[in-house]
């Protein structure tokens, strides 16, 4: 299942298995960018012949990314990234709801969110007064339904829930939190980060029933460095950055045209081929799954395996470091991460999703997630799982 993606094992001698963190880029995707580098490079805010060529572009991947979502194509903003669709979501809704309805001044979130949208309800509690209220987690990962319901009032404006977790994979009941926080008060606008679930799962946003929901490209062999927002028709919010007007003036800057041709074309390719896609990760998975528990004693999952995206596999190594398993793996060929890329350079600590899923410090700092890609084979998997068979012998022969 190549697909005119180069393996990474061809390419450097390693295993790529963090695609939860990035993706390569598949090469359909170049050829379609590479015109709007060299050719039509028009400002697509231009009237000339070449500034038209680049907006049409541009709408022709809003058309692409709509149809893969069940939008309608004026409903998708393009953005920096899944961050700043997060960052535009929230902080836009909120301060619209305080200007129009501050008495709906609550925000309900999980705690195990991704950080762009744990640092934004930040944000929004401390510089425009909302109450964050936090939903546990099931031991599972899932949202504990029963303290949701207990949890969202007549005063919450705002609800966001992520579709799937970026470090353990789990999917989230988004249809069921949305009708019942609509049948509270229809005023509570939806938001849902759906990053890690696009091209993962089917998404379809009139069936989910959500107001918003945040999109980024390079989690599906796009480029890095464009994303998207899903605004309902009628959902009103008010931009975080200001200038020219772009995006119907809710998103200024002039736009990354050939990364947006990129995010388009991965769209289509995915909408065609979300199926085969699946079907493969899904055998990759559950080979890798059997293979290590009946070979490396020491595993145990984390979060549900049933209710469970296809290319994420997040495991504890008892008496194990992650951080000391990371390293040898990646100095014998095998690519992984220990959670989410994008806090990893900070100073570390605990992973906050698995600390909230109840996991003890032990098994959180024993953890390694392996993330599947398309690109990714069952001979990857079997010297995969020998790599890391190798890994904890010669990290217990070194204590």
């Amino acid at each position: 299942m190549k697909d005119k993606l180069e393996s990474k094992s061809q390419s450097n001698n390693s295993i790529y298995m963090d695609n939860a963190a990035s993706t390569p880029v598949n090469s359909e995707v170049i050829n379609d960018m590479m015109p709007y580098l060299f050719e039509h490079y028009g400002n697509p805010s231009s009237l000339h012949r070449m500034g038209r060529q680049a907006a049409l572009a541009i709408s022709k991947s809003r058309m692409r990314i709509a149809k893969l979502i069940n939008a309608d194509p004026s409903e998708i903003y393009f953005t920096s990234g899944g961050t700043e669709s997060n960052n535009l979501s929230i902080i836009g809704s909120a301060k619209k709801i305080r200007k129009e309805n501050p008495k709906c001044n609550r925000l309900l979130t999980s705690a195990i969110e991704h950080e762009s949208i744990l640092e934004t309800v930040k944000y929004i509690q401390n510089e425009l007064g909302f109450v964050i209220d936090y939903v546990p987690s099931s031991r599972n990962g899932f949202v504990d339904l029963v303290t949701f319901k207990e949890m969202i009032t007549k005063e919450t404006g705002l609800v966001t829930i992520m579709l799937v977790n970026n470090e353990i994979g789990t999917i989230q009941p988004i249809k069921e939190l949305v009708k019942y926080a609509k049948s509270v008060s229809k005023e509570i606008i939806f938001h849902s980060d759906s990053v890690q679930a696009l091209g993962k799962i089917p998404i379809d946003v009139e069936e989910l029933g959500v107001d918003m929901l945040s999109l980024s490209s390079h989690k599906i062999n796009g480029p890095k460095g464009v994303g998207a927002l899903y605004l309902k028709k009628g959902i009103l919010i008010e931009p975080i950055i200001y200038g020219g007007g772009q995006e119907i003036r809710l998103r200024s800057g002039t736009e990354n045209v050939a990364s947006i041709v990129g995010f388009g074309k991965a769209c289509e390719i995915y909408r065609k081929k979300i199926g085969p896609y699946n079907s493969h990760l899904m055998q990759l998975q559950k080979y890798f799954v059997e293979r290590i528990n009946n070979e490396i004693p020491e595993a145990k999952i984390n979060g549900s395996l049933e209710n469970r995206i296809w290319n994420n596999l997040n495991y504890s190594f008892n008496g194990i470091n992650g951080e000391d398993l990371l390293i040898k793996l990646d100095e014998l060929g095998l690519e992984v991460s220990t959670g989410s890329a994008c806090s990893s350079k900070r100073k570390k600590k605990a992973s906050h999703v698995l600390e909230s899923i109840g996991l003890s410090y032990d098994e959180i700092s024993s953890s390694i997630r392996f993330s599947l890609g398309i690109q990714n084979s069952i001979e990857e998997i079997n010297t995969a799982t020998d790599i890391l068979k190798r890994a904890i012998l010669e990290i217990k022969n070194s204590k």
